[in-house]
């Protein structure tokens, strides 16, 4: 997959030091990244005196409560005029559900904050980089553009962000240069520690007990796919209403012979939501692109609509092939 690095960082500032009010935006289903990215930019463009809105459809996942800021992230927008719309993680517009709708009907202008090689470029203004390891990273080179000082209500978010899109500092996307990044929020007040704790390891006990759903139904296919479902019926008996498998497909890449892993979970609607990882040297972003989605080479998803096992023997044949075209290298 061809790079993106364009990284227009003087006239996203110009962008926003002459807009009065900005609405943060980000993806759909956010992880840590989609959060950080979020919370950094707000709470760093706050600190320029800006009027500054953070939305992403149905909130801030429990997990990511503890993060400087999060209690004031809309869950959906239904009034409000912004001069300045900035989109992060997220790489088409249909990733950022109803309040991207919402944002750019009533922005006058959108930059891209992105970091992910299937971005396919809307908005105004660009700072995408799909070298980065996450789309806080790009943030944090901004903000570093903009020689705005670090404290740690900025810190915090942004290096949650790298943590949980490196998968604690594993991924191939990591480099010297992303460590240093690490450092220099370390010495701004984030707190690794904390961070790692809260956002790797912790589980509740309903993650356990919609995992242990999820796991009876787990397969490991041909080819070193690993596969688990998630019903309706688990969301419900848990009792959750957050339609996400809370870290599972993480989980499954562990798994010595799987090279890809990816969970199913079925939506109202007749939809499906489709999460995939996979090992260095795999690449599962274009098979999450094909789809309607979009993600990077070691983590993407999508949503589609159709039934649950259909859709299941659809996307298990894709990532088969496209396990093909991969070699393992650990780097």
């Amino acid at each position: 997959m061809t790079a993106i690095n364009i990284t227009e960082w003087e006239k996203a500032a110009h962008a926003v030091y002459a807009a009065e009010s900005i609405l943060i935006v980000t993806h759909i289903d956010p992880d840590g990244d989609a959060i950080g990215s979020l919370l950094g930019l707000m709470n760093g463009l706050k600190s320029l005196g800006k009027r500054v809105v953070g939305a992403v459809d149905a909130g801030v996942p429990a997990l990511f409560h503890f993060l400087p800021g999060a209690d004031e992230i809309q869950p959906k927008l239904e009034r409000g005029e912004w001069d300045l719309m900035i989109s992060t993680d997220a790489s088409d517009e249909k990733r950022t559900g109803l309040v991207g709708d919402y944002g750019r009907a009533h922005s006058r202008a959108v930059i891209n904050l992105d970091h992910h090689a299937t971005n396919i470029l809307f908005g105004y203004v660009y700072l995408v980089d799909s070298t980065a390891c996450s789309a806080a990273e790009v943030v944090l080179r901004w903000f570093e553009q903009m020689e705005l000082p670090l404290t740690r209500e900025i810190a915090m978010p942004i290096l949650t962000g790298i943590v949980t899109d490196t998968m604690g500092f594993r991924t191939s996307s990591v480099t010297a240069q992303t460590l240093e990044y690490a450092k220099t929020l370390m010495s701004a007040g984030a707190s690794l520690t904390e961070i790692t704790a809260r956002v790797l390891d912790n589980r509740n006990f309903q993650t356990i007990s919609l995992w242990k759903r999820a796991l009876a139904t787990t397969e490991l296919h041909e080819g070193g796919i690993i596969s688990s479902v998630i019903t309706q019926a688990d969301f419900t008996e848990v009792g959750t209403t957050e339609q996400s498998d809370q870290g599972l497909v993480g989980f499954l890449i562990k798994v010595e012979e799987a090279m890809m892993s990816v969970v199913f979970k079925e939506l109202p609607d007749s939809k499906v939501n489709i999460s995939m990882r996979a090992k260095p040297g795999f690449d599962v972003s274009q098979v999450a692109f094909g789809l309607g989605g979009g993600g990077h080479q070691q983590a993407a998803g999508a949503t589609v609509e159709g039934e649950l096992l259909a859709v299941k023997a659809q996307v298990i044949a894709l990532l088969q092939e496209a396990v093909k075209h991969g070699k393992l290298t650990i780097v």
